[in-house]
């Protein structure tokens, strides 16, 4: 083998080590609750953006949409728009037509101002309205049709209801080897009772309830958990599903 060869079984085998370390996956868990008080993911931006992710997810995103190289990545919440302005700069990076589509039942006018005077936003396309509302759904399958490749990103209300319906709705867009990415399954992680305001989610109502509920009768998608596991802090273990047929 050359030394790039070397270098990729080292990483695969580090990460296999990882998830069998139960204790510094827990670790990654408590940075994760412990740190939610704080407002931890609010501390970043990309491009200027505020993006409400924690680095190691967006380090993943970029990686997926490096190797995915999609035409059209759809995104359900948009909030200040850093996530957009994310997945449009890997797409310009790559060049091409490639292009993302945001759909938030609330696009609130600063961050709609902000985002499309951004340089990303020749490839930028918002549609204000509930993802699980029936127009909006056809709306945005109008629009990806004759895409090659599509991937999804699962971001907007975190109850198991809603995000169940999203993944019905939108999970057929999803193109073979590509992605299907559910932010906030670490929802089911925190310790029970946690206060989640005004919030309705919490343990047994949350992303990830949802995503086991899916799987069980969609067996095209399969949980990624090479993604979580090397990651460890993430807001998101079982939600990186790859379409494998």
């Amino acid at each position: 083998m050359g030394a790039i060869e070397d270098f990729l079984t080292e990483k695969n085998t580090n990460i296999q080590k990882l998830s069998a370390d139960e204790e510094t996956k827990h670790q990654g868990i408590d940075f994760v609750t412990k740190t939610a008080k704080y407002k931890y993911s609010y501390n970043f931006t990309w491009l200027g953006r505020p993006i409400i992710q924690f680095p190691q997810d967006i380090v993943a995103l970029q990686e997926i949409i490096w190797n995915i190289k999609p035409n059209l990545v759809i995104e359900t919440g948009i909030a200040h728009g850093g996530s957009l302005i994310l997945s449009a700069s890997i797409l310009e990076l790559i060049g091409g037509d490639g292009h993302v589509l945001g759909i938030d039942i609330d696009i609130r006018e600063h961050n709609r101002v902000e985002i499309e005077k951004h340089p990303m936003a020749k490839r930028i396309t918002m549609i204000q309205g509930s993802s699980i509302d029936k127009s909006t759904v056809e709306k945005v399958h109008e629009f990806a049709k004759g895409k090659e490749k599509i991937l999804v990103i699962l971001d907007s209300n975190h109850t198991h209801e809603h995000v169940l319906e999203e993944l019905k709705a939108y999970s057929d867009l999803v193109t073979k080897g590509s992605y299907l990415i559910v932010f906030d399954t670490v929802v089911e992680d925190f310790p029970e009772g946690y206060d989640w305001g005004m919030r309705t989610w919490g343990k047994g109502n949350n992303p990830k309830t949802a995503v086991w509920e899916f799987l069980k009768t969609h067996k095209e998608f399969e949980i990624d958990t090479t993604v979580h596991n090397k990651l460890l802090i993430t807001v998101a273990p079982d939600g990186y599903l790859k379409r494998v047929k």
